[in-house]
């Protein structure tokens, strides 16, 4: 089957965008805690298959063979995600939806998708999976955390602006498709792209950085991860949020509202007295 156009992807955006404005609080936070959860699982199933390679470029490659399972689930599942949908602010601009709607959006999908990835970093963390491989996957859980951590702020915010393109650019691909082979396929190529060159996905060090920072608070692990030379003063809540999150959430949004604009301007429908 044919795929749909760039024009028929927008407009047919600019139209989900409507539902999701509106949709009720309740939703929006449930969704938002499940694509959590899901864009998490991708993460776990990622770290767990790269922990014991030693070469860089293969741990990145492994890595991005199999995160995207987190977005195609989330897309195929029509759960919310903060990152993609950052793509609303286009509903704003064609004044489909107002600016309040938008941020009221942004906020209830950020605050759950924050719940459902660090209530499963917990559950990894305390309940036995960061065991295999004898405690190594906990030592490498806690490595990717300090990593994402001591990143400079210009840098963390870059690397979100580049993440959230690839993102976003994954969900008009997927968009594209008719099929549930079609819309995995467009989802898929995107984000193994933006794993394997590193960038920095928000929602994924939701998860990413709390588990480390389980990993190093658990005694199970805590002696591992000294001996590994992992800077554990950089796993502690205000580090993450302050050096990581807040940066790569406005590289996110940044890079999302690019795609999106750009999307709009090129390839809405518009009316004449648009």
């Amino acid at each position: 089957m044919a795929c749909l156009t760039p024009t028929q992807i927008t407009d047919n955006y600019l139209s989900a965008s409507v539902g999701k404005a509106t949709s009720p609080l309740w939703r929006l936070f449930v969704l938002g805690v499940a694509a959590g959860v899901l864009i998490g699982l991708g993460a776990v199933s990622s770290s767990t298959a790269a922990h014991a390679l030693t070469d860089t470029g293969m741990t990145r490659l492994v890595s991005g063979a199999v995160f995207p399972i987190g977005l195609i689930m989330v897309i195929l599942l029509g759960t919310e995600l903060f990152t993609g949908n950052a793509l609303m602010v286009t509903a704003a601009i064609a004044r489909r939806i107002t600016w309040g709607q938008l941020l009221r959006n942004w906020v209830v999908v950020y605050a759950g998708n924050f719940v459902g990835a660090v209530a499963l970093a917990a559950c990894m963390a305390f309940f036995g999976q960061l065991d295999i491989g004898g405690g190594d996957l906990a030592v490498y859980t806690a490595k990717v955390a300090a990593n994402k951590v001591g990143l400079s702020w210009g840098n963390a915010f870059v690397l979100g602006i580049f993440c959230n393109i690839m993102v976003c650019v994954a969900v008009y691909l997927c968009n594209t498709g008719q099929d549930t082979a079609g819309r995995a396929v467009g989802a898929y190529l995107p984000i193994f792209g933006f794993v394997v060159a590193g960038f920095e996905h928000c929602v994924a060090n939701m998860y990413y950085i709390p588990a480390g920072i389980f990993a190093a608070a658990n005694p199970a692990y805590a002696a591992a991860i000294a001996d590994a030379g992992i800077n554990v003063a950089l796993l502690n809540w205000g580090s993450f949020i302050t050096a990581n999150l807040v940066p790569v959430t406005l590289g996110n949004i940044l890079g999302g509202v690019l795609v999106g604009v750009i999307m709009y301007a090129a390839h809405a429908t518009r009316s004449k007295a648009d």
